[in-house]
């Protein structure tokens, strides 16, 4: 791998097409970056499973979690926030004895809690709704990954309002990476070949 001369923040692969180093190396990580990572996630069942998995990687890589997601996503019924929502303590214990998912007692009702809140959110605004409608006026444009930000003040609204709704794990920092991971924020480098790739912030 070479860095990109005009631009230090991206990797110029051996397909010749640049990405972050986080996605350089890794398959796994570069298959994500370049068909998932940034592309907008609007339905229900699709945000509900980004705020879980965020929700698990807190304290742990990415990679980590997207690993174990076929395993995460057996566990819990597909993410089905109905599914999930009827879990009992019986599934708890299930779920802490999986070996293939990470097995975090905290996080686990957390999951089944956040089930529970989306639910009760389709009688107002929705789960998807509510956390598009943090969408900021304008994108980051980094050209290094210090550059990028950890947190925003969207991202601490929406973090606020999601524990008012009842849902558990959602910090700031929590909320931004799902922001970047489904495109509400294009957060991209700028020299990457999916820079604005997502439709939302087309550059």
């Amino acid at each position: 791998m070479n860095e990109a001369p005009d631009d230090p923040g991206v990797v110029i692969g051996e397909d010749g097409l640049a990405r972050p180093a986080w996605a350089s190396v890794d398959p796994m990580l570069r298959d994500y970056y370049d068909t998932e990572w940034g592309m907008p996630v609007t339905d229900e069942r699709g945000v509900y499973e980004r705020v879980t998995l965020e929700g698990f990687q807190a304290g742990l890589s990415w990679a980590t979690i997207l690993r174990k997601r076929p395993a995460f996503r057996a566990a819990f019924d597909d993410f089905d926030p109905d599914a999930v929502a009827a879990y009992t303590e019986g599934d708890v214990e299930r779920l802490l004895a999986d070996t293939g998912i990470v097995r975090n007692r905290q996080k686990i009702e957390a999951a089944i809690r956040n089930a529970q809140a989306t639910q009760r959110l389709r009688d107002d605004i929705g789960l998807s709704a509510l956390i598009w409608s943090s969408k900021p006026a304008t994108t980051p444009r980094p050209r290094t990954f210090a550059d990028i930000s950890t947190t925003s003040p969207e991202s601490v609204a929406l973090s606020k309002e999601l524990r008012k709704r009842g849902f558990a794990f959602v910090g700031p920092t929590t909320m931004f990476a799902l922001m970047e991971a489904i495109g509400i924020v294009d957060t991209h480098l700028i020299g990457s070949h999916r820079r604005g790739t997502s439709g939302v912030w087309p550059e």
